[in-house]
């Protein structure tokens, strides 16, 4: 497997570009089985878990074109598979977004329950739950959800109450409803930025979808969607995880193409943390922060407006800078701090009480070798190894390629000092040759 060799110590100045979000391009990839007109993506990272979702609307029967790296034209016009298989969703949770629109358009659905990154338990159960309030069959089956649409062959609008907030649990039914019988209500729904961003292209095919961004969203359903064009949303994640990137190792960073709206909750914890941010214009955040100025201060991780789980990670490799003692209370995922041992051996001071770890900075870390866990678990080792002491090698970065495009370039351009290390036994990242750019 791939690693990391980082040589720790030194300032990033600079400016970056910010990708698109991963997690705004998925489920807008899986809308376009809503429809057999063409949908063009724009601003679509080149991460893993694109091309793997990618290949999932391949395998379905769909056409996946790359005209420009950075953009997908798909269409679904010849689906005649409508099963999601093991091998592709095992490795991917975003997979489980095809069930919603295979279930909407045809009537039908078969998808394997979903993998990931091992950071606890995303029960499924709540998207099934749901499904069966618009009158879906739904049932397991060898490791399998298999789902029926009601015997006319169309799902029908209802209320849909989660007990829990879920981001994908949310998109799918969003999702799904664009083509049931009436209208579907959404309570309790998540308001992230990239649920606001798929209902926008669901709008832009002729959904009629209210409310998106909101704890209530509204879906009138219609019999047919049509193709559309739309861009990608900046990813809100990436552009954190450069927040903390400047701040702890004392630089200066440009970040340009994000929206700083969408990090809201994130700048504004850094700055009360002693971090300078600037905001340019409406996609462009300057980053300063001074040797000593990081201050201690407490997060608790909370659905959207509030601090994102995806930022913990990272804010925890912050902390370990910063003068004083912190806590991090992890309320979305309950084993979300298998960073912190890593971190540890790196000479961090933090420990573990159910779901608070509590940090005790400024710590002085050294380089060691290291193991990510899951995809922020390797962003977070990103960053203690650049501000370690000497040289840290850190394990199993194909996380981080799940999600961050070319981290190590980006960071190599404004000073870092980042070598992957290949290994040629594993499968790597394809060039753009290898992944059907045209």
């Amino acid at each position: 497997m791939d690693k990391f060799r980082i040589k720790g110590g030194r300032k990033l100045n600079g400016r970056v570009q910010i990708s698109g979000a991963k997690n705004s391009a998925l489920p807008c990839m899986a809308a376009a089985l809503l429809t057999a007109e063409s949908v063009t993506l724009h601003n679509v990272p080149y991460v893993r878990d694109i091309i793997t979702q990618g290949r999932l609307l391949e395998d379905l029967g769909a056409q996946v074109l790359r005209p420009e790296l950075r953009t997908h034209k798909i269409t679904a016009s010849n689906i005649e598979i409508f099963e999601a298989p093991y091998e592709l969703v095992k490795t991917m949770r975003a997979s489980v977004l095809a069930l919603g629109p295979l279930l909407a358009r045809f009537g039908k659905a078969k998808v394997s329950l979903p993998g990931g990154c091992a950071i606890g338990s995303r029960p499924i159960d709540l998207h099934l739950e749901a499904l069966k309030h618009l009158g879906a069959q739904v049932g397991l089956e060898a490791g399998y959800i298999v789902a029926r649409a009601p015997q006319r062959g169309r799902l029908q609008g209802g209320e849909v109450n989660f007990d829990k907030v879920t981001v994908t649990g949310t998109e799918n039914l969003m999702m799904a409803a664009t083509l049931a019988e009436g209208r579907t209500v959404l309570n309790n729904a998540a308001r992230e930025p990239e649920v606001a961003d798929l209902a926008e292209l669901l709008n832009r095919m002729g959904a009629r979808v209210r409310g998106a961004g909101s704890p209530q969203i509204t879906v009138e359903g219609i019999e047919s969607l049509g193709g559309a064009e739309h861009t990608i949303i900046p990813d809100r994640i990436e552009t954190g995880t450069f927040l903390c990137a400047a701040a702890i190792t004392n630089g200066d960073l440009e970040l340009t193409s994000c929206r700083p709206e969408h990090s809201a909750i994130v700048i504004s914890k850094l700055r009360e943390a002693g971090v300078e941010i600037e905001e340019v214009n409406q996609s462009t955040l300057r980053v300063r922060c001074c040797q000593g100025a990081l201050k201690a201060r407490d997060i608790v991780t909370e659905p959207h407006p509030r601090f994102p789980t995806d930022m913990q990670a990272q804010y925890m490799a912050l902390m370990t800078q910063a003068a004083g003692t912190s806590r991090i209370t992890e309320t979305i995922f309950e084993n979300r701090f298998m960073h912190a041992s890593e971190m540890q051996r790196m000479g961090a001071d933090i420990s573990i009480s159910g779901n608070t770890a509590t940090v005790t900075g400024a710590s002085v870390l050294t380089g060691a070798r290291v193991q990510a866990s899951d995809l922020r678990a390797s962003a977070s080792l990103v960053l203690a190894g650049l501000v370690a002491e000497g040289e840290t090698v850190i394990e199993r970065v194909y996380h981080i390629d799940r999600g961050y495009e070319k981290i190590e370039a980006k960071l190599n351009a404004v000073g870092a000092e980042i070598e992957r290390v290949r290994d040629s036994v594993t499968s790597q990242l394809p060039p753009p040759a290898e992944i059907g750019v045209l």
